[in-house]
C-alpha cells in the first residue's frame, strides 16, 4: 500500500495537459443573479433552426458547462433550471468564430421569495441520475412516520421487514450511509433513532463507482439530512404524536446562522415512547409453539452541528459532528407452549435495556485550484459508538433446568476513516479522479453473567483497509463513459476470550464501468457493470450469545468468509417536459459464498435452535425495476413504482442440502391530490407478493395510508394528518419451514394516526455551497461528471 500511496502522489505532481481542438465550442457558467453563487445541474441546450435537439448538458457543481463539436449553422442558445427564468440567446457558428464564451450567465429568480423563507418540497420527487436515484423527501413521505425506519417501505426498491432490518432489491446486504458516511450502529437501530423529519433525502446507490467503497452487495442507501446555508439566521421546527395502542411522540429543529465568510448550522431532533411487537410461531412436527409479546421503549436523540469557514474563493474548510443517544429496550415474555401436554409450558420474561452513545466528528478542507473542475480534497472522519446493555431474564412454569439470570454486555467501537480525493479536467471533454483512503476499525465487545449455563468472555474485533482508486471519463455529444478501479488490501483479526480465533489478510481489485447515451433531452440510457464485497460486519462474526429464547440461541459466527458480487444493471429514463418521468432498469448480480443466517439445531440441547451465520454456494439473482413520478393534472401527482426480482437460494442447513428458486414482486404508489392552495389529501398502497425464503414461504402482505396536510400562517406552518395501516394488514407471515416444518406470524404496532406540525422561520435567502462532494456521495451531472 505505501507503493500505492507514492503512485498517488506522483500523480498528483504532475502536471497531465492534453490539447484538442473540436470545430465549434460554447461554454460559460450560470449562476443566481442576485447571489452570485454557482447554480449546478441547470439545463444548457442548443436547437437548429427547425427547433430540433442538437446538444445539451447540465451544469457542474461550480455552474459551468461546455458544449463541443458544433457543427456550423445557425442555433437556439438556452439555459434552464427550476425556480429561475430561462435565458436564451440566437448564436451562429462559423470558421472566423467557432468559440463563444458567455462568462457567467445570471438567471434571475422566477418568483419572489417568501419573505425570505425557504420553501420545503411539498411532494417527493425522484431523480436518476448517472449511478444512483435521489428521493427528494417532500412532507408526503415525511409525514408517514416518525423515524427513518417507517418511511423507508415508501422509497422505491426499499423492504423494511418487522425488525427494522433493510433490504434493497430483495437484498438485506446493503450498506447504510448517514451524510455520505459509515457508522458502528447497525443500521437497522439507526434508522430507527432518526427522525423522519431530519431527511433532506434518500440516495439509492445500486452500483457505485470505484471511488466508492466497494461494500453492500445491492448497493448502497445514504440518507441525507438536512443542513441550512441561508443568509442571515433561519430555521424549521417540527414536532408530531402517533397514537395507536401506545403514544410516540418526535419533534426536530433545524438552525442555521450565515453571516460573512461563516455558516453555523445545526439538527436536532428526538423520539419517545413505546411500541408493541408480537410473534406466533407453530412447530407443526414438533408439537410446540412460541409466542413472543414484547414492548419496546425509545427515548432518543440525534444532534448534527457543524461549521463552514469560507477562506476564500478557492480555499474551505468545514466541520461537523454528528451525535446520537439512545435508551430504551424490549421489555415482554417470549412462552413455550405444548397444547397436548400444558405441564410443559415454559415462560420466560426478559426486561432489556440499552443505553448507547454514537458520536461522528469530520473534518474536511476542499481546494479549488484557477481551472474549472480542479480540485483536490481531504477529509478525516472519527466515529466512537459506546452501548452498555442490561438484562433480567426469569422463568415461570416448567422451569426444570432453567435458572433466573442476569447479563451484562458492554461494547465499544472505534471508526477512523481519512481519505484524500483529487479531480483534474485533462480536456475540455474528459475528466481524471484519483484518491487514497485508510479505514481502521477496533471494536471491545464484553460480557458478563451470573448464569451457571453460559460463562463470562471478552471479544475484540480488529479490522484495517487501506485503497486507492482511479476512474476516467469522456464526454461526447451524446455518448459518455467512465471507467474505473479501486485497488484495496483488507486485514481482520478476531480475538475471543484473548484467544486468536480468526485471521485473514487479502488484497483485491474492484473495477466498475458506466456507458451513457443521452439522444435528446428526453430520454437517457445507461449500462454499467462494478465488481462488489459484502465483508461479515460485528454482529455476524460476534460468538457472544444474543437475548434469546429458550428454544433459540442467536450467535455470530468468527470464520464466516466474505461474498463476492459481480454486478450489471441497464437503466433508461423518459422525461415528460413538465409532467415527470419514468425509469426503468433491469440489473442480475452473480453471488460468490453468499452470506445468509439458518437455523441448525443446538448440539448441546435437542430439541433447541440455533441461529447463526453461513457462507452458502454461489447464488444469482436479477430483476425489473420501474418507477415514475408524474403529473396527472395541476391537483393530481404520483409517485408509483413495481419491481420483481428473482434469485437462485441454496446451501446447506445443518445436515440438509436446501435449494429453491424465488420470485417476488412488489407495487408501491402514492397519489397526492391537492383540492385547494393550502389543502392536499394522500393516499399510499404497498403490495409485496408471496416470496420465498431458504428455509420458509413468505407470505403476501399489503397496507394503505390515508393523509391529509393543511398549510397556514402564510405557507410557513403546516399541519399533518395521517391514517396508517388503514385495514390493519401489515404483518409477516411465513409457512412451510424447511428443514424444521413450522408456519407463524410477527406483527407490530403499525395501525396508527399521526398528528404532525411544522414552522419555518427567517428571513435569509439561499447560498448553499456545494460544500462536500463526498459528504453527500453524489457525482457530478451531465453523463460522466
Amino acid at each position: 500500500m505505501k507503493q500505492l500511496f507514492l503512485i498517488f502522489t506522483a500523480v498528483l505532481m504532475s502536471n497531465i495537459t492534453l490539447a484538442t481542438e473540436p470545430f465549434g465550442r460554447i461554454s460559460g457558467r450560470v449562476i443566481d443573479a442576485e447571489l452570485k453563487e454557482p447554480i449546478p445541474y441547470a439545463t444548457i441546450s442548443i436547437t437548429n433552426t427547425d427547433g430540433e435537439m442538437v446538444q445539451g448538458e447540465t451544469t457542474a457543481e461550480d455552474g459551468s458547462f461546455s458544449l463541443n463539436k458544433i457543427r456550423q449553422g445557425t442555433y437556439a442558445f438556452k439555459v434552464q433550471f427550476m425556480g429561475y427564468k430561462s435565458f436564451s440567446k440566437e448564436i451562429e457558428i462559423t470558421r472566423q468564430s467557432s468559440n463563444y464564451n458567455f462568462g457567467n450567465i445570471s438567471l434571475e429568480p422566477e418568483v419572489a421569495m417568501l419573505d425570505g423563507v425557504t420553501v420545503v418540497a411539498e411532494r417527493t420527487t425522484i431523480e436518476q441520475r448517472i449511478d444512483r436515484k435521489v428521493i427528494n423527501v417532500g412532507k408526503d413521505l415525511t409525514t408517514t412516520g416518525a423515524s427513518a425506519s417507517e418511511i423507508m417501505n415508501n422509497v422505491p426498491s426499499v423492504n423494511v421487514d418487522q425488525d427494522g432490518n433493510i433490504a434493497l432489491r430483495g437484498n438485506a446486504n446493503v450498506r447504510i450511509l448517514i451524510d455520505g458516511k459509515p457508522t458502528n450502529m447497525d443500521p437497522a437501530q439507526l434508522l430507527k433513532q432518526i427522525p423522519s423529519t431530519s431527511i433532506k433525502t434518500i440516495e439509492l446507490i445500486t452500483n457505485p463507482s470505484a471511488k466508492y467503497n466497494p461494500e453492500g452487495n445491492s448497493g448502497i442507501i445514504n440518507i441525507v439530512l438536512h443542513k441550512n446555508t441561508n443568509d442571515g439566521f433561519n430555521g424549521n421546527f417540527n414536532a408530531g404524536v402517533t397514537v395507536g395502542k401506545h403514544t410516540r411522540t418526535n419533534a426536530s429543529l433545524d438552525l442555521n446562522y450565515r453571516k460573512g465568510k461563516f455558516n453555523f448550522y445545526g439538527n436536532f431532533g428526538g423520539q419517545f415512547g413505546e411500541k408493541a411487537n408480537l410473534g406466533r410461531i407453530n412447530f407443526t412436527e414438533a408439537n410446540y409453539k412460541q409466542a413472543f409479546d414484547v414492548l419496546n421503549s425509545r427515548e432518543s436523540y440525534l444532534y448534527k452541528i457543524g461549521v463552514d469557514f469560507y477562506l476564500d474563493e478557492q480555499n474551505t474548510f468545514s466541520f461537523y459532528t454528528n451525535q446520537n443517544l439512545y435508551n430504551g429496550g424490549p421489555e415482554g415474555a417470549i412462552r413455550i407452549i405444548y397444547p397436548a401436554n400444558p405441564e410443559l409450558d415454559l415462560a420466560q420474561n426478559l426486561d432489556s435495556e440499552y443505553d448507547n452513545t454514537n458520536s461522528t466528528y469530520n473534518f474536511a478542507f476542499d481546494h479549488k485550484f484557477n481551472e474549472d473542475g480542479h480540485k483536490i480534497l481531504f477529509e478525516a472522519d472519527y466515529n466512537d459508538y459506546e452501548q452498555d446493555e442490561n438484562s433480567v431474564f426469569n422463568f415461570e412454569g416448567n422451569t426444570a433446568g432453567y435458572e433466573d439470570y442476569r447479563d451484562h454486555v458492554k461494547e465499544k467501537r472505534e471508526n477512523i476513516i481519512a481519505n484524500i480525493d483529487y479531480e483534474n479536467p485533462l480536456t475540455e471533454n474528459s475528466k481524471l479522479e484519483i484518491g487514497a483512503e485508510a479505514r481502521l476499525l477496533d471494536t471491545d465487545n464484553t460480557y458478563t453473567t451470573n448464569s451457571d449455563f453460559y460463562s463470562n468472555s471478552t471479544y475484540q474485533y480488529k479490522r484495517d483497509i487501506y485503497s486507492f482508486y482511479t476512474t476516467y471519463g469522456q464526454n461526447f455529444e451524446k455518448w459518455s463513459y467512465q471507467v474505473g478501479a479501486r485497488l484495496e488490501n483488507f486485514k481482520v483479526d478476531a480475538i475471543y476470550n484473548n484467544k486468536n480465533v480468526f485471521t485473514d489478510e487479502y488484497f483485491n481489485i474492484y473495477p466498475s464501468g458506466f456507458l451513457n447515451y443521452t439522444p435528446g433531452e428526453t430520454n437517457s440510457y445507461q449500462l454499467s457493470y462494478s465488481r462488489r464485497v459484502d465483508r461479515p460486519n460485528f454482529g455476524q462474526v460476534n460468538p457472544i450469545r444474543e437475548i434469546s429464547s429458550p428454544r433459540l440461541t442467536v450467535t455470530g459466527n468468527p470464520e464466516l468468509e466474505p461474498q463476492f458480487t459481480n454486478s450489471f444493471e441497464f437503466n433508461y429514463t423518459r422525461s415528460f417536459k413538465k409532467k415527470g418521468s419514468l425509469t426503468t432498469g433491469i440489473f442480475y448480480r452473480n453471488i460468490n459464498d453468499e452470506i445468509s443466517q439458518v437455523f441448525v439445531e443446538d448440539p448441546n440441547e435437542a430439541g433447541s435452535l440455533l441461529l447463526q451465520y453461513e457462507n452458502f454456494e454461489n447464488n444469482n439473482s436479477y430483476g425489473l425495476e420501474l418507477s415514475t413520478n408524474y403529473k396527472f393534472t395541476k391537483w393530481w401527482s404520483t409517485n408509483t413504482s413495481f419491481e420483481l426480482y428473482s434469485q437462485d437460494l441454496k446451501g446447506v442447513v445443518g445436515e440438509d442440502y436446501l435449494e429453491t428458486d424465488n420470485t417476488a414482486w412488489t407495487f408501491r404508489t402514492n397519489h397526492s391530490f391537492k383540492t385547494t392552495d393550502k389543502l392536499t389529501f394522500q393516499v399510499f398502497g404497498f403490495y409485496r407478493s408471496a416470496s420465498k425464503q431458504l428455509q420458509v414461504d413468505m407470505d403476501p402482505m399489503y397496507f394503505v395510508n390515508l393523509g391529509a396536510r393543511y398549510s397556514l400562517l402564510n405557507d410557513k406552518a403546516t399541519i399533518s394528518l395521517n391514517f396508517n395501516d388503514v385495514f390493519d394488514t401489515q404483518e409477516f407471515s411465513f409457512t412451510n419451514g424447511r428443514p424444521l416444518p413450522q408456519e407463524g406470524r410477527f406483527k407490530g404496532e403499525s395501525q396508527n394516526v399521526y398528528l404532525g406540525f411544522s414552522y419555518r422561520f427567517g428571513g435569509g435567502k439561499s447560498r448553499s455551497l456545494k460544500r462536500k462532494k463526498r459528504d453527500d456521495n453524489q457525482a457530478n451531472g451531465g453523463g460522466v461528471f
